[in-house]
């Protein structure tokens, strides 16, 4: 029986239920595994809620986004826009000028036309913008996780061409050049792998500021933490990350202790992903030529579908609710894609059971296929332990430009 039994039968399946006690007690983990006076800016692509977001802005985190849609949520959460960072290589114009208008400040680039397209919106709105590089390093550490540099990529400034471009770039008008942004790998679950990948940014950041002016003011070293997604299971603990980075900032860029430089750090799944569960009701249980299949009402619509973290589908969704019965879930879609695990022990389902998917609180609802073949978005709840602060469902409907 689902944990949530009680939210299934007020607000139906299926539903996401993001709990802020958690959010809490994640941003305070992870708080804790960094150096005294990091900035943590959380990624707002993994979950947008503004709940989640308020509750992180509390806890004194600062935004990351990549588009106006997450500028609204972040503003309706109530972060300060002026400690915004905005980021991603495909920022159009009229979005630059919609933030800037909206107060954002600090942007990271990924080249020096994108540079020169932020300071020109900057201008154009009579502001000054500070920006973060955003590095492509020739290669990075190694490790595990999903690589983010050392290949040729839409992301970030190929490092070897910062010493022909570098004055360009500091003579853009309208912005001015304050320091770096790398990010190296995502979902790093080997604490040493992250700490190799720490170790090669603070060098290369120190490097490049010595070998060719790079400023650093701000240094962004990235995220890379990683936390379970759709299946049972704890965050990722990194005990000797906080004492690991300390040792690497004293080689490389000393002076951090006398607050020097603006260190930051960003994540979204480890912030939000924990906080979420999917409930899904059992719409029917049937065999076929000797397999089992419980098919829910929630499949890739609502979960996973293109989550953004390296996979097309989720590889094995697993649930909460323990058994020994062998069987495949799958969703109410009319596509064969809809499979969320092959083959998996279940407990004994009939048809209106409720399942319980955890750890989906980030790139869950957003990162899903939410309009294919037209079926209604998943409710959304928000508690605090057993307090409900707000339940929503988004709503996705053709808005017509010019009448037919």
């Amino acid at each position: 029986m689902s944990r949530y039994t009680d939210l299934a039968e007020k607000f139906g399946t299926p539903a996401y239920v993001y709990d802020l006690d958690v959010v809490a007690e994640s941003c305070d983990q992870l708080f804790g595994m960094l150096p005294e006076g990091f900035q943590l800016f959380y990624a707002l692509k993994s979950n947008p809620h503004p709940e989640i977001g308020r509750e992180l802005r509390g806890r004194g985190c600062r935004a990351e986004i990549s588009s106006t849609g997450e500028l609204v949520n972040a503003l309706t959460a109530g972060f300060d826009p002026a400690g915004i960072l905005y980021t991603g290589p495909g920022k159009t114009d009229e979005e630059l000028e919609h933030a800037i208008a909206a107060g954002v400040r600090l942007f990271s680039v990924e080249s020096l036309t994108d540079l020169q397209h932020v300071g020109a919106a900057a201008e154009k709105n009579d502001a000054t913008v500070s920006v973060l590089l955003r590095v492509n390093t020739t290669a990075s550490s190694g490790g595990t996780g999903i690589r983010m540099m050392g290949r040729p990529s839409q992301f970030g400034i190929d490092a070897e061409t910062l010493p022909e471009i570098m004055p360009a770039l500091k003579a853009v008008p309208g912005a001015r050049v304050v320091g770096a942004h790398f990010f190296t790998m995502s979902n790093a679950q080997d604490e040493a792998s992250l700490l190799g990948e720490y170790e090669f940014v603070l060098r290369s950041a120190a490097q490049l500021r010595r070998e060719v002016g790079l400023p650093l003011e701000i240094l962004d070293i990235g995220g890379g933490f990683s936390s379970p997604y759709a299946v049972p299971g704890p965050r990722t603990a990194y005990p000797k990350l906080r004492a690991g980075l300390e040792a690497l900032l004293d080689l490389h860029l000393p002076e951090w202790r006398s607050g020097e430089i603006e260190l930051a750090c960003e994540s979204g799944r480890y912030l939000s992903g924990s906080c979420g569960s999917l409930l899904a009701g059992v719409v029917n249980v049937k065999e076929s030529r000797g397999s089992r299949f419980v098919i829910l009402d929630a499949g890739i619509n609502v979960v996973g579908g293109l989550s953004g973290i390296g996979r097309l589908l989720p590889a094995a969704v697993g649930i909460e609710e323990a058994g020994t019965e062998k069987g495949s879930l799958v969703g109410p879609l009319c596509t064969p894609g809809d499979s969320l695990a092959k083959v998996a022990e279940l407990p004994a389902l009939a048809p209106g059971d409720v399942v319980t998917v955890p750890n989906v609180g980030a790139y869950g609802v957003t990162a899903s296929l939410i309009s294919f073949l037209g079926r209604p978005a998943p409710t959304e709840v928000v508690v605090r332990g057993d307090e409900i602060i707000s339940v929503s469902r988004l709503d996705y409907q053709r808005a017509y430009e010019v009448s037919p």
